[in-house]
């Protein structure tokens, strides 16, 4: 196994294990709270698995972007959340539940919605280049529904066990992450140089901030499932992306180099919409204090 392998290898597997830490910690209510809830499940679906890769295969088919960013962009929108996001988006909402159950509900669903989100982009022709469904399916319940399962598995028969080895799992997990990704920047560093220009950057912008976007509007009414929602939308699993272009279009170099630009890039974006939203729950915080005291007095 040559260097280039093991980085890879140690990246899917931090995410893998990233995956199982979620499921170590989510309550059978976390992870039924999406599914009891169907008018906002299929907001968080259409979403996430319908508008934005669509909006994403259009801003790629109108500009002649090099074919790693394309298959980069088109990878990234249809992949799952993010497994380290879930922490992020908690300290966005006072309910937990959602952002738990969102995941839990979209990693389930992940096989099927994937699969066919990738058939309706092959379907309307948006792009040129096109991913095997049934490759991205395997992948996809390699990397993101066999982890969650065995977590959710595991907290449900030895909770204790669960709660013992949770932190030492994301702990783990967040190791291997770091170890691989700076050598991996290292080696990424000239491709990712290679690639800006031509649009690039502005392309990773927009994508992320229509992801955002579309997230927001689709939330509901309650201001924090719209910060959730719109996080969980714009910002998703990279080693899935990765895995998914590489088994598909392994000839296409810089590949892994677009994937991580548009994650480093998208995290950039989305800084203003995370300070804006924490403003924002912290005013729903005060203004729920005032609340509770005034029906105290």
């Amino acid at each position: 196994m040559g260097a280039a392998d093991a980085i890879r290898v140690a990246i899917v597997g931090s995410m893998m294990l990233l995956v199982f830490a979620v499921g170590l910690r989510s309550k059978p209510a976390d992870a039924l709270y999406l599914l009891r809830r169907p008018a906002l499940l299929a907001r968080s679906v259409l979403a996430m698995n319908l508008i934005y890769p669509v909006l994403v295969g259009l801003l790629v088919a109108a500009f002649a972007f090099r074919p790693a960013v394309e298959i980069g962009l088109i990878g990234l929108s249809v992949s799952p959340i993010l497994p380290f996001l879930p922490r992020k988006q908690l300290t966005l909402t006072r309910n937990g539940q959602f952002t738990i159950g969102l995941f839990v509900a979209t990693a389930l669903l992940a096989p099927l919605l994937v699969t066919g989100t990738m058939l309706l982009i092959e379907t309307l022709d948006i792009v040129e280049r096109h991913v095997p469904a049934g490759r991205v399916a395997w992948i996809v319940t390699a990397t993101v529904l066999l982890p969650l399962t065995a977590g959710l598995l595991v907290r449900r028969s030895w909770p204790r066990v669960a709660g013992r080895i949770q932190s030492a799992t994301r702990i783990v997990a967040a190791a291997m992450l770091l170890a691989a990704l700076v050598p991996l920047l290292i080696v990424q560093g000239p491709s990712m140089w290679a690639l800006l220009g031509d649009g690039t950057l502005l392309a990773i912008v927009v994508a992320t901030l229509l992801g955002l976007a579309v997230g927001h509007a689709m939330g509901g009414p309650q201001p924090e499932d719209r910060s959730v929602l719109a996080l969980a939308t714009a910002a998703r699993h990279p080693a899935v992306a990765v895995a998914v272009g590489a088994a598909s279009f392994p000839e296409q170099d810089l590949m892994p180099a677009a994937v991580l630009l548009a994650v480093l890039m998208s995290f950039l974006a989305s800084a203003p919409y995370v300070a804006w939203r924490k403003r924002v729950y912290r005013e729903l915080r005060a203004a729920s204090r005032r609340a509770s005291l005034n029906r105290a007095h």
